[in-house]
């Protein structure tokens, strides 16, 4: 009897189910700890930190005891930060309805400390705050999350030092941890003293320094794609790959980050940190483990294989470029140039494309095309493995170039998930061949709630697990890959052509970047 066709589904769910491998046995368990966060008054963590932490409460991943510190420079009271926080979760777009029994059970952990980032008198009165806790284990283990500007990292981190709450060596079961937001420095120079200054007060295993990226569902997958999948591991090298393309396209304008774009730019705020992280996980070799050092190993080797850009030649392998006044998604866009806090003369770049050459025995002459920009089309984040075109010879011989070359797509954001893009006939009495796409979604094959980055980056930081944060060697290896292009791009004004349009894909010159070499951008769709 031949079983029907919803029964035969279930079946193969059930033997789906049965296939899962947990690797959460594998992981650090989360300890009680208390998380400080300088900066408490500022949009990150009002935007990010606390709805992120208010989640993983409400699922029950903090430890038990928690606890929240806040420390900032404004007058108020833990009361009064508290409404605050409940004001802002209010308005989250994430947040469908707050669980008020989950907040007030959280708000009972959070307490705010006035206090001036350069007064020493602020940070002795921090220790006392963290002496009266209740628990003994609020008081051994401690993580400082600095939600601050990038020029204070060291003022604090020796405040800290010398009152006695951040110390090299910890004694017994407790401990110490320090998380960095982006930028870690604006050049090599400036990143290499940042990490020793740092390392005077501190050792490299305490420094947790976040990208964001690292943090999301997709970008994670792609270690697994890779390494838990064989039918890919034949396909991932320069016998079958013929380019690889990196996109990560934002609709919006600065906006109000005028001040801090025209410090930045496309170059140093999206490139040397999250798309490098992303072409070091799709191009790295396996790690010998999963330990977090094993793969950051890796990630470093990968950067360091990358081929350095030579002054004189740096014109025919990066591409900049500055929106002007234009349509979006019908909306008139003002010129960068007319954005708030901008220089009316600007000449920083919006957008940045590149071609990199991974100098090793995988990838040998197969280029990689990176690009990133604000006021384009629309917004989307992929990986396209685009492959080489079948020989010239049966169906390849009749259709030329019309016979479209395979590629598996990555998709990081928005309806994230992997698309193997193949030709297929179609159907009738005609002899037709087009491309045909195969598809996996994430909301469709799980359904599930999808966490913010900053949930998963969180909670690795207090259960010390540095796997999703950056080394202090691979800050550097990405800043000498990004810093010949810097200063080539700063000794030297835009012209006319390096303008786009708002709206579109960014400057032609990009399009002929990927010309020379007969190949063209695929932009994503929505």
């Amino acid at each position: 009897m031949l079983m029907r066709h919803s029964e035969g589904m279930d079946a193969m769910n059930s033997l789906d189910e049965l296939m899962v491998c947990k690797l959460d046995t594998r992981r650090r368990q989360v300890e009680p700890c208390t998380m400080v966060i300088f900066g408490a008054s500022g949009d990150l963590t009002s935007r990010k930190l606390i709805p992120a932490l208010y989640h993983l409460r409400k699922e029950r991943q903090l430890p038990e005891p928690f606890r929240i510190v806040g420390f900032a420079r404004r007058e108020k009271t833990s009361d009064i930060w508290r409404q605050e926080l409940r004001d802002s979760l209010g308005k989250n777009a994430r947040i469908q309805s707050l669980d008020e029994s989950v907040w007030n059970d959280f708000a009972r952990q959070i307490e705010y400390c006035q206090g001036d980032l350069s007064d020493p008198g602020s940070y002795r009165r921090l220790a006392e705050m963290l002496a009266v806790a209740g628990d003994e284990r609020l008081r051994q283990r401690v993580l400082y999350y600095l939600a601050i500007s990038p020029g204070q990292f060291v003022e604090v981190i020796r405040h800290l030092s010398e009152a006695g709450l951040l110390g090299k060596e910890t004694r017994g079961a407790g401990w110490q941890r320090v998380v960095v937001e982006k930028p870690f420095g604006y050049d090599l120079n400036s990143a290499q003293q940042l990490n020793a200054d740092i390392m005077r007060y501190t050792h490299e295993q305490q420094i947790y320094r976040i990208d964001h990226y690292l943090g999301k569902e997709t970008v994670q997958n792609i270690l697994m794609f890779r390494f838990s999948n064989t039918i890919f591991e034949p396909l991932w090298h320069r016998g079958v790959v013929d380019h690889v393309q990196i996109t990560v396209s934002e609709k919006l304008g600065v906006g109000g980050r005028g001040g801090y774009y025209e410090e930045a730019g496309a170059l140093r705020d999206m490139i040397q940190n999250h798309l490098l992280q992303v072409l070091a996980l799709v191009t790295m070799e396996p790690p010998v483990s999963l330990e977090a050092e094993a793969i950051r190993d890796e990630k470093v080797k990968l950067l360091k294989s990358v081929r350095p850009f030579l002054s004189g030649q740096i014109d025919r392998q990066a591409v900049r470029g500055q929106y002007i006044a234009g349509l979006v998604d019908g909306q008139t866009r003002a010129a960068y140039r007319n954005e708030p806090k901008v220089n009316a003369g600007s000449h920083v770049e919006t957008y940045a494309a590149l071609r990199l050459w991974i100098d090793n025995w995988r990838w040998s002459g197969v280029p990689f095309y990176l690009r990133t920009g604000k006021s384009l089309a629309l917004s989307a984040s992929e990986v396209r493995v685009q492959f080489r075109r079948p020989p010239s010879v049966l169906f390849a011989a009749q259709c030329g170039t019309h016979l479209d070359a395979n590629s598996i797509t990555l998709r990081l954001q928005p309806n994230e998930g992997i698309s193997l893009r193949f030709n297929g006939k179609v159907p009738g009495a005609s002899v037709e061949i087009r491309p045909v796409r195969m598809h996996f979604s994430y909301d469709v094959e799980f359904g599930a709630y999808t966490p913010e980055a900053y949930e998963r980056l969180l909670l690795e930081a207090v259960a010390g697990d540095a796997t999703l944060f950056i080394r202090r060697d691979e800050v550097e290896a990405a800043w000498e890959i990004i810093d010949p292009i810097r200063t080539d791009w700063s000794a030297r004004p835009l012209t006319d052509a390096e303008f786009y349009t708002s709206g579109t894909w960014g400057p032609s010159a990009a399009d002929q970047l990927l010309a020379h070499a007969g190949h063209a951008w695929r932009n994503p769709q929505v």
